[in-house]
């Protein structure tokens, strides 16, 4: 929401850009009134040198009074809502308040916006009363993420006679960010999230150190009630029981934002396709009380993240969706050529799930993400068909190409890999990847 900001008064030049203001009429007022007072003087007529002077004094007394008022009018902005999915409109509203003791004249609004969001939007307000407000609303909409800074406002003032008209930028302006497009998915069970209770939690030991592997001894505070006396016995002082308490269960989502694995750009291109996706399963697991954690290629997360990702319940969480839509929004192609700088941070862990979303891969990076499923509870890849993406669907090649080798390699790794047509829809990706899993982990039942 934009503060209200007075424009701010130039210290010199006043009057110059005030009669630089003047419109046709007013010049045109002012040259016929010079012109008459000059006859007058020649001619030796009073009542024509009056009517001179009335003529060339009104522009200058509506220049002067406009230039004067235009520093009493403040502006602000407000966007609903400041988040907004790509596809999606969201309104801008903007208040004018006259804070002056003189009424304004025709006030005319303009404010910039970037081209893709459409055409400048433009109004035209009716006088403003001393301490009078109008407010005035438009639509924004973009196929495109990404943020974009709305303002400075425009304004244009005018006085009553049409006689001078002075033009102000006010210095506040905002900025709309256009997230990825989040769709709605079911709710599976993945492998991975089989230990704890609850949605995506697990129960683990509230442990106060690494040390703390028998009931640990009484601390001032602690409850007399878990007092371990046993324990107490043994040792000679006061020990505590340990409690048990719930712990989130982790879930990363791997984002592969290499150049050169994706072809094409636009909203329907496969690379948006992938970070639509990855926005999604964040929210969704977010939802389902994961921490969450986001990584791409590079091996970088969100700013602010901690080691552990995101997490928490009703407020944290939206605010850590935020967070990570926010960091979507404006996430880019990287110069990077592999996938080992995320291997290398996944490296240091061995629990929680694993969502991929992976662009073209060649075997030596396909043999990369094939070993990260070693450091993970569960894993699922889908795999961006590049074939299907770049070609028309009558000119797809047939299977057993290079697309359903590394879909192998993953496979035999224990990926639950998923290749993803052009224009699939993630909701039936995700059904077809629990129905995989699941009939692996039924054939796996029965070998043993």
């Amino acid at each position: 929401m934009g503060a209200p900001a007075e424009a701010d008064r130039e210290e010199t030049g006043g009057m110059r850009t005030a009669l630089a203001g003047l419109t046709t009429r007013g010049r045109s007022f002012l040259a016929a009134g010079i012109a008459a007072v000059i006859c007058a003087y020649v001619l030796g007529q009073a009542d024509l040198r009056r009517v001179g002077l009335l003529l060339a004094v009104l522009p200058l007394i509506c220049a002067a009074v406009l230039y004067r008022t235009r520093y009493r009018v403040a502006g602000s902005r407000r966007l609903s809502p400041a988040r907004v999915p790509a596809g999606s409109e969201a309104r801008v509203h903007l208040r004018m308040d006259n804070v002056s003791r003189l009424p304004t004249g025709l006030l005319m609004l303009q404010d910039r916006v970037p081209y893709v969001l459409g055409p400048r939007p433009r109004f035209v307000l009716d006088r403003v009363e001393p301490g009078g407000r109008r407010e005035v609303s438009y639509r924004v909409r973009s196929d495109l993420r990404g943020r974009y800074p709305l303002g400075p406002l425009q304004l244009r003032l005018t006085d009553p006679f049409g006689m001078c008209e002075l033009t102000r930028s006010f210095s506040t302006f905002d900025t709309l960010t256009v997230i990825p497009k989040v769709e709605p998915l079911p709710p599976i069970r993945l492998s991975g999230e089989a230990r704890g209770y609850g949605d995506g939690r697990q129960r683990s030991l509230a442990l106060a150190g690494e040390d703390d592997v028998i009931p640990r001894g009484y601390r001032y505070g602690d409850d007399l009630r878990r007092v371990h006396w046993r324990s107490t016995a043994r040792y000679g002082e006061l020990m505590v029981r340990r409690e048990e308490q719930p712990q989130r269960a982790r879930c990363t989502v791997l984002l592969d934002t290499r150049g050169l694995a994706y072809e094409g750009a636009g909203p329907d291109s496969a690379f948006e396709w992938a970070v639509s996706g990855a926005a999604s399963v964040l929210v969704h697991m977010l939802e389902r009380g994961f921490s969450v954690r986001l990584l791409t290629d590079t091996g970088s997360s969100v700013p602010g993240e901690g080691a552990d990702g995101f997490a928490g319940s009703g407020h944290e969480s939206a605010e850590a969706a935020g967070l990570m839509m926010d960091t979507l929004a404006v996430i880019d192609h990287s110069d990077g050529t592999g996938l080992s700088r995320a291997y290398d941070v996944l490296r240091g862990g061995n629990e929680g799930l694993l969502m991929a979303f992976l662009g073209d891969l060649d075997e030596e990076q396909a043999t990369v993400a094939a070993k990260m499923r070693q450091r993970s509870g569960g894993a699922v890849a889908f795999v961006l068909d590049p074939d299907t993406w770049v070609r028309e669907p009558s000119d797809v090649p047939a299977p057993g190409n290079a697309h359903e080798e590394r879909l192998r390699m993953l496979r035999e790794a224990g990926w639950t890999a998923v290749s993803v047509p052009r224009a699939a829809a993630l909701a039936e990706l995700w059904r077809q990847a629990d129905r995989e899993r699941t009939g692996l982990a039924a054939l796996s039942g029965e070998a043993r």
